[in-house]
């Protein structure tokens, strides 16, 4: 009886193997420090973002909606009432980004600074 032993490793499926085992491991071990001061600086501008580009979308859907009132409906008091509201709100969407990233700055500098100066440290 012939009994052959058969074997084939694919770099593919290890690291597909580790990118899941890496989701069950607890944060510490997974992360490592630059990875963590990465993800604390990315996580500083991303909230002002989102807020920001939602503001400036919906308010420039409301000035859209203000201009229709003006040239297709003839509803001229809604329409420059609706316009008046998306052109400030179009204008308060860099005010709300660059106030929630000072914010946000403020609350995480001091981890980030903690994490930078132990890797400058190594």
């Amino acid at each position: 009886m012939s009994e052959n032993f058969h074997y084939s490793y694919s770099a593919e499926k290890q690291n597909e193997i580790e990118a899941i085992r890496k989701k069950y491991l607890p944060r510490e071990e997974q992360e490592d420090k630059l990875e963590q001061l990465r993800r604390l600086d990315a996580g500083v501008t991303t909230p002002g973002t989102i807020a920001a580009m939602a503001l400036g979308i919906v308010s420039a859907l409301v000035f859209g909606v203000g201009m229709c009132c003006f040239l297709v409906w003839n509803r001229f008091a809604l329409g420059a009432l609706l316009c008046v509201a998306g052109v400030v709100g179009m204008l308060a969407a860099p005010w709300l980004y660059r106030r929630l990233v000072e914010k946000r700055k403020q609350q995480i500098a001091p981890e980030i600074l903690r994490l930078s100066d132990e890797l400058s440290r190594k």
